[in-house]
């Protein structure tokens, strides 16, 4: 075991965990120092120190070992939303969430055939130079929806969209709460993902427009450098790609007129707050009425046409593809979550929590009351289904998700 420790795993599981290499050592009797050497590779950890790690760690003894496909990934290579705002900690858990992504997808992909990537520019996880998009956001929008022949009116399904078009789409569950507290972000390495945090998917609209954020970064920017200049153009990429300017403007009130907006919120999926802005942008409203239609907006904020809809409403929305490339597995090649795990070498439960299984056990909760011994309650059934769409022909995914 210790002849073929890999530190690039101590590092991921330790991120994973949230442990400072501080924390680590305190609780298996060594320095921090000694932590940092392992994950150098400078030093091995001792043989009686490889259970500690694993039991702390919350991960196979296995996990450590060599040999396994990896994803390294580091702040340069991925699109944080809320870069400068979030802690260290949470931006290298977040990371080690996303790497752990892609391992899952590429050990699906040796039993079923993934969508392929089609993005411009990308193949292998590199960018090829000419073969991109326009630089300019609003082109390259235009240009993405005429390669994916979506016309000029509203995107449906997007979630499902950029998942059949080969981009690994996440929402990190409750085990990885700080993953969750990540406004979102994205990577090209390998195989593009991208992470859609859920303090977002409380409301379709915002969730849309967040996943179309992230498409942005992945088609026009092949190097994260964390400015807000990026940002602005991830958002105007959003913008016309969800609402082309040539369509939208016509259907636009001329004065501000809310109940419209409601109105092309429910058409095109986005929300009021961003037809609002895209008012102002073409010039259609003043500064000064888009200012009080904001004051008017967050007054109605809880009434209905302007509350929030959670995406649980709209499946074409929630991500599927890893889940159904396993289901996909299971039928055709007999893949079990258990096998699975053996070969990422993870705990079952982890291959569970990203594949977006939620915990089917029942949940014993013990009362206070000496009359009631216990209360039972059920999770979710723990029965593997398929998604809304037919069975795919042989072991391709693609037509599943389309």
């Amino acid at each position: 075991m210790v002849d073929a420790f890999d530190p690039a795993r101590l590092t991921q599981a330790r991120r994973l965990a949230e442990l400072t290499k501080k924390d680590l050592a305190a609780q298996i009797g060594v320095t921090p120092a000694a932590v940092g050497q392992y994950e150098t590779g400078v030093a091995r950890p001792r043989p009686d120190l490889i259970p500690q790690l694993a039991d702390v760690l919350s991960v196979p003894q296995t996990f450590f070992l060599r040999g396994r496909p990896t994803c390294r990934l580091d702040a340069s290579m991925a699109h944080f939303r809320s870069l400068r705002s979030t802690p260290k900690g949470q931006r290298e858990k977040a990371l080690s969430y996303a790497e752990q992504v892609w391992e899952l997808a590429f050990a699906l992909e040796r039993h079923v055939q993934l969508p392929v990537v089609d993005l411009p520019g990308f193949a292998g996880g590199e960018v090829h130079p000419g073969s991109e998009l326009s630089p300019e956001p609003e082109q390259a929008a235009r240009e993405l929806r005429k390669r994916w022949h979506l016309g000029t009116g509203p995107v449906t399904h997007l979630v499902r969209r950029m998942e059949a078009r080969g981009i690994v789409i996440a929402l990190p569950q409750e085990a990885d709460a700080s993953a969750r507290t990540v406004d979102a972000f994205s990577t090209r390495a390998a195989r593009p993902v991208a992470v859609l945090t859920p303090n977002r998917a409380d409301d379709v609209y915002r969730h849309r427009f967040t996943a179309a954020h992230e498409l942005g970064h992945l088609v026009l920017h092949s190097d994260a450098t964390g400015d807000r200049a990026q940002e602005r153009e991830a958002d105007a990429f959003a913008a016309e790609f969800l609402t082309p300017r040539e369509s939208i403007l016509p259907l636009l009130p001329r004065r501000m007129d809310l109940a419209q907006l409601s109105d092309l919120r429910r058409i095109w999926g986005v929300s009021v707050h961003s037809l609002l802005f895209r008012c102002r942008e073409l010039g259609l409203v003043s500064d000064a009425t888009t200012s009080r239609a904001y004051q008017r907006l967050r007054a109605l904020e809880d009434q209905p046409g302007f509350c929030p809809e959670p995406i649980s409403g709209f499946p074409g929305e929630q991500p599927v593809l890893l889940r159904q490339g396993f289901e996909l597995a299971s039928e055709t090649t007999g893949l079990t979550i258990p096998k699975l795990a053996r070969i990422l070498a993870w705990k079952p439960e982890r291959v569970r929590e990203l594949l977006g299984y939620r915990d089917q056990r029942p949940v014993l909760r013990l009362v206070s009351n000496v009359g009631a011994a216990v209360q039972r309650h059920t999770a979710e059934p723990a029965s593997v289904r398929r998604g809304p769409w037919p069975a795919a022909n042989a072991n391709h995914l693609s037509e599943a998700i389309d």
